[in-house]
């Protein structure tokens, strides 16, 4: 399926393989001023950091089984870590803060993927896929539900925001702010929420589903700076309009499980798939996450 705005939003570029051999990659963000990609592969507990001028080296090894990845509004790089099941910060002077790490007293399942509101306020989902095997530590979780959170303040106890999804996944805020989109994997849709002044969120509903051929499920998500909504998902990456319309689907060889928008402008999509990542130049450029 393929709408004719879809070229207009991500062009006809080829798809690009930019590195390869790793067991699952996921997590990437890009420095809009310090000009790096980093990304985690999850199972060989590492990652890596990709310069402007391609190289590519360690970055954090071990990395706890990091998974998704984000900056916040000063530039720290925020860490998903699986095999902890905590959330984490990394400071300017090398050490680490521990973001969250547990709710009422239990240890969360395994934070997945993560943003950061205007205001400051950290979000993220926490299925519980670092905690089976492969990507994760297997064992059993401590709470009884797969929730979304919010953080506000350092050293404050996560606020529970919603408690009814399958497994929750990539979430990413509309343009404005005033909604959180969040897709739930095992269900293969996204559901959107409107934010409070507070930052909590009400409604919910279903707002896309990811369907079609190929491997694949609702995963990392980000919106561009028209208002498209990116969705990993069956066969690649899928894009919609604002209205939640598919345009199409940007193919990928193997499973998309994230993407970032990156370079100076904004306009190379770097896909974490499996083993490889790839790069796809589109029109419309995505926006800078802090």
């Amino acid at each position: 399926m393929s709408d004719a705005r879809f070229h207009a939003v991500v062009g006809d570029a080829a798809l690009e393989t930019v590195a390869g051999g790793y067991g699952f990659i996921e997590g990437p963000v890009w420095h809009p001023y310090e000009k790096w990609l980093v990304f985690s592969d999850i199972p060989n507990a590492r990652m890596y950091l990709r310069r402007a001028g391609g190289a590519i080296e360690s970055f954090r090894d071990p990395s706890r089984m990091a998974n998704g990845n984000t900056l916040d509004r000063r530039g720290r790089l925020l860490t998903c870590e699986h095999a902890t099941s905590r959330v984490t910060r990394a400071e300017p002077d090398g050490s680490t803060t521990v973001v969250a790490a547990h709710y009422q007293g239990k240890q969360l399942n395994s934070p997945n993927d993560i943003v950061v509101a205007a205001g400051g306020a950290i979000y993220f989902t926490d299925p519980t896929y670092g905690r089976m095997a492969y990507y994760g530590v297997p064992r059993e979780p401590e709470l009884a539900f797969r929730g979304v959170y919010r953080v506000d303040a350092d050293g404050a106890e996560p606020v529970l925001l919603v408690d009814d999804f399958g497994q929750p996944n990539g979430l990413c805020f509309s343009l404005d702010g005033s909604r959180l989109f969040v897709n739930d994997t095992e269900r293969q849709h996204v559901r959107v929420f409107n934010v409070t002044a507070a930052g909590d969120l009400t409604g919910g509903a279903v707002w896309a589903a990811t369907r079609g051929p190929g491997a694949g499920a609702p995963d990392g998500m980000k919106i561009d700076s028209c208002g498209n909504l990116y969705c990993c998902g069956p066969g690649g990456v899928h894009v919609f309009d604002a209205s939640g319309d598919l345009l199409g689907v940007i193919g990928t060889p193997e499973m998309a499980a994230n993407f970032t928008f990156g370079d100076d402008d904004l306009r190379s999509l770097y896909i974490t798939a499996s083993s490889s990542l790839y790069r796809r130049r589109v029109r419309v450029p995505g926006l800078r996450v802090y």
